[in-house]
């Protein structure tokens, strides 16, 4: 199965990196920050990679928006997409792979 370790949504398009310091909140309503998702865990923290044998894949999917999306922070990444249907302009996915 999929496991969610991060979901952001709401990136202004002028950002270019994820500094330590971004604007980001998984709790309050923030028009000037990036907007947190729920993970697998059911929290809205990031969780690095820690597969529990072999190695895993891991997939960083990028969306190129024509609009602000309208949920709370919190929202799943299955509300997410559902969300973004009609509006993605571009996307890109990265995939790495990780070991124990």
């Amino acid at each position: 199965g999929t496991w969610v370790h991060w979901v952001l949504f709401n990136i202004p398009a002028d950002i270019r990196n994820l500094s330590e310091d971004l604007p980001i909140t998984g709790k309050n309503v923030d028009p000037n920050a990036i907007y947190v998702g729920k993970n697998s865990w059911g929290d809205t923290r990031y969780g690095g990679p820690c597969p529990p044998s072999g190695t895993h894949r891991y997939y960083f999917k990028l969306y190129a928006l024509d609009t602000t999306i309208s949920l709370l922070p919190g929202a799943t990444k299955e509300q997410v997409l559902k969300e973004m249907e009609g509006y993605i302009l571009a996307q890109s996915e990265l995939m790495g792979t990780f070991s124990k």
